[in-house]
């Protein structure tokens, strides 16, 4: 339609394939992300866009970051969204480390998932 922003679309969606086998997968937007549910716990977010928006977001809690950190040390706490751990899309060990933590989220890694905001709401 015209006056309507075309949407691009985001370029790293392939890391949510194998999810889309498990059942309790759901895909959704969160912010400008595009998210990965597992049982209703966000696991991953994934962007592709400008630093410090590109990448990875790892969904974890500030007490699991270093069991996290001591296996994937190219992790970092995200510089706005620190609760999250984060890999660029430009560190050069971006896909291994990305698939890694995608075949963790499929097994439920217990260091990964958070209950998102809604689900928190509707439990109140």
């Amino acid at each position: 339609m015209i006056g309507e922003k075309l949407k691009k679309k985001n370029a790293l969606l392939w890391l949510f394939e194998p999810l889309e086998q498990d059942p309790s997968f759901i895909q959704r937007r969160l912010f400008s992300f595009d998210a990965a549910y597992l049982d209703g716990l966000l696991y991953a977010a994934v962007k592709d866009g400008k630093e410090p928006w590109s990448g990875l977001l790892v969904c974890t809690s500030r007490e699991r970051h270093p069991a996290l950190l001591s296996d994937f040390p190219q992790l970092t706490p995200h510089t706005v969204l620190g609760k999250w751990l984060h890999i660029s899309q430009l560190h050069a060990e971006f896909e291994s480390v990305a698939i890694d933590l995608v075949a963790l989220a499929l097994k439920r890694d217990p260091r990964l998932g958070v209950e998102s905001s809604s689900r928190r709401t509707r439990r109140r």
